[in-house]
């Protein structure tokens, strides 16, 4: 039971940096547009809630990874 809280913390942080991967991406992408500051402004402040929702999600699984090892 417990064994099964780790992996799941595990999948959970491994989905959270694939998101903050994305966000660099999607960052470095914006950047290479040779946008205006404002355009670029724009472009980074919508990716600014899925970066941190993908470091919440993050967070948590190694939360969930901590407990786990705590209680085996």
């Amino acid at each position: 039971m417990l064994q099964s809280l780790i992996w799941i913390g595990a999948a959970l942080t491994l989905a959270g940096m694939l998101g903050l991967f994305w966000c660099i991406f999607k960052v470095a992408n914006a950047k290479r547009k040779n946008l205006s500051d404002e355009a670029l402004r724009a472009e980074v402040q919508a990716i600014i809630p899925y970066n941190l929702g993908t470091l919440l999600l993050s967070v948590m699984g190694l939360i969930l990874v901590m407990v786990g090892l705590f209680l085996t």
